[in-house]
């Protein structure tokens, strides 16, 4: 390693309170640090923007749902192919790309960590195995408990201690990062050609509702004190009339009391995910509306609930999602082929193909949405930015949805002219002024996502914390972002500079240096006794109703690629 110095950049890093000021950021043997030595190396970025390396919340690039929608989309694969060169792999793909084109391109783009949203644990070993050949990332995966027959079972008898204690063990288990609960009850229901429709429904043969689940999740996850709250894709996703669910599944954390670790680190009990898509009014596709006004009322009221957007870009991508049912009805309502796979006692997952048209009412409709929410939530500490990649466009429409939320000259002229006129008649976006500055777009993609995750050594420029740094060839003081949307997009398109632990991954907005992935766990300790008792108890049902041996379904060191190992106090 060596000692550099960025010099003369205009730095943005919100965590710091740093907005916009001409300084130097120094890092040496892949930390941040406050001097270096005069033998330092000068990288000269004298008016460029300089930011902590992006943070990803939730994307979906590891795992099984990714293998099986490449298969059964080759016209997607065909799509972005590159050649090999003398220092990166070929790459292949748009909306789903391979493993090394997906590090490659959030390296072009100037981030360093990716969160994989969905890991069924008894695929974990798969999805580890994938994040394996993912370059230039650190990539937490966060394994799906909302649809477990275990956890039904606890909640049903409001067994917190016991769900905490599964919850410790299955980290372990699968190397998990933290609790994902997708579409709670309803893809269990969809075991039996069902779903649940609302926040109280309840799953077949479980005598447990939605909502019990989702509150003893939460209570567990302040128990364990685990660094990231639940993370939460509600039930009806994509459904009009599913804004009273959304509201009424954040009411339900108004009683979670933050654990006394995690209330050190992070601020939210439930992060709610891709919430422009529990952001419909109306009874039906002919009647529906925008509720993003509702849902962002609501949201600013509540101080213990944060989310990422789900922002529609306008593409042909590619839908896959742990919720096979709402999945199924896409099918319906498209036409376009559809693929289901399920995972025995733990989820069910579908994959469909989507194409988001700005002549189409509907995706005008959900693009309209997700801006304003960004545009209506006051507090961007509380809001990321996502595509739910790939399922409303792929990551790399990044830069120009930046570019729309710092131009409302833009927003204006796609809603007078390129977009169907349903942003007029059935949403507020065209009444909407706020612009994000570039201090508010270093918060949503950097800062907040990181304090959201507990991370304590990404998402700033502190000293000590890792020397992950973005340079952008971009001159604040010389470009207005409200008018040059084009230039915006361009310039966040790919990075001058993306710095990984140290490491000068793109120079001169070129791939230079290739390097391993990291895999990022929670490691909770205090609750070994507790996880053997659970695991003891549980082994006779694992044994008769699983359809592999218990030997083989924890993920085994050698699976995990370099792994960076968080220990929480869990008592």
């Amino acid at each position: 390693m060596m000692e550099y110095i960025l010099k003369n950049g205009i730095v943005y890093d919100p965590a710091n309170e740093v907005n916009g000021e001409q300084m130097d950021v120094m890092f040496k043997d892949g930390i941040i640090v406050d001097e270096v030595s005069s033998d330092a190396k000068v990288l000269d970025v004298t008016d460029k923007i300089v930011m902590p390396a992006g943070v990803d919340p939730h994307a979906h690039v590891a795992g099984p749902k990714l293998v099986v929608g490449r298969l059964y989309r080759p016209e997607d694969s065909r799509r972005g192919v590159t050649q090999k060169t003398k220092v990166l792999r070929s790459e292949s793909g748009f909306s789903i790309p391979s493993c090394p084109a997906t590090g490659y391109r959030y390296s072009r783009l100037g981030y360093g960590t990716v969160v994989e949203a969905a890991m069924p644990p008894l695929e974990a070993k798969h999805t580890h195995e994938e994040i394996a050949t993912i370059p230039q990332l650190d990539i937490p995966a966060l394994p799906l408990f909302g649809n477990n027959w275990f956890v039904m079972e606890y909640a049903k008898d409001n067994n917190i201690e016991d769900i905490a204690a599964f919850i410790a063990a299955w980290l372990k288990i699968s190397k998990g990062y933290g609790v994902k609960i997708v579409n709670p009850c309803g893809s269990e229901a969809w075991g039996w050609g069902m779903n649940v429709h609302g926040f109280n429904d309840k799953a077949p043969y479980f005598d447990v509702t939605s909502k019990e689940v989702v509150i003893a999740l939460a209570k567990a996850n302040e128990m364990l004190n685990l660094p990231h709250s639940i993370h939460i894709h509600p039930n009806d996703l994509g459904h009009p009339g599913n804004v009273p669910t959304t509201l009424e599944t954040m009411d339900a954390m108004d009683g979670i009391k933050k654990g006394k670790g995690a209330a050190e680190i992070r601020d939210q009990v439930m992060h709610m995910t891709h919430l422009q898509f529990h952001s419909y009014l109306g009874n039906s596709w002919k009647d529906v509306t925008s509720g993003a006004e509702e849902v962002a009322k609501h949201f600013n009221k509540k101080d213990n609930i944060t989310c990422d957007i789900g922002q529609v870009t306008f593409d042909e991508t590619t839908t896959m999602t742990a919720d096979a049912p709402m999945e199924y009805d896409l099918f319906k309502l498209s036409g376009l082929k559809w693929t289901n796979k399920d995972i025995e006692c733990e989820t069910a997952a579908g994959i469909i193909p989507c194409i988001y048209s700005k002549k189409s009412p509907v995706s005008t409709l959900q693009w309209a949405i997700g801006l304003e929410l960004f545009l209506l939530i006051e507090d961007p500490w509380r809001v990321c930015l996502t595509t739910d990649h790939p399922n409303a466009g792929p990551f790399t429409r990044y830069p120009r949805i930046i570019s729309w939320l710092m131009s409302n000259e833009k927003r204006q002229d796609m809603c007078d002219n390129e977009v169907h006129k349903w942003v007029h008649k059935r949403t507020l976006l065209p009444t909407l002024e706020r612009e994000y500055d570039f201090y508010d777009i270093a918060t949503i993609t950097r800062a907040a996502p990181a304090k959201i995750y507990g991370f304590t050594d990404r998402g700033a420029l502190t000293p000590g914390y890792r020397a992950d740094i973005a340079v952008y060839d971009i001159n604040p003081n010389d470009i207005d972002p409200s008018k040059q949307a084009a230039d915006i997009e361009k310039g966040f398109d790919i990075a001058q500079y993306t710095i990984k632990d140290g490491q000068i991954l793109v120079k001169d907005k070129e791939i230079v240096k290739v390097k391993e992935s990291q895999n990022v766990w929670v490691n909770v300790k205090g609750w070994e006794r507790e996880e053997q008792k659970v695991i003891d108890n549980i082994m006779p049902f694992f044994t008769q109703y699983y359809s592999v041996k218990w030997e083989n379904y924890p993920v085994h060191d050698h699976y995990v690629s370099n792994p960076i190992r968080v220990d929480v106090e869990g008592k």
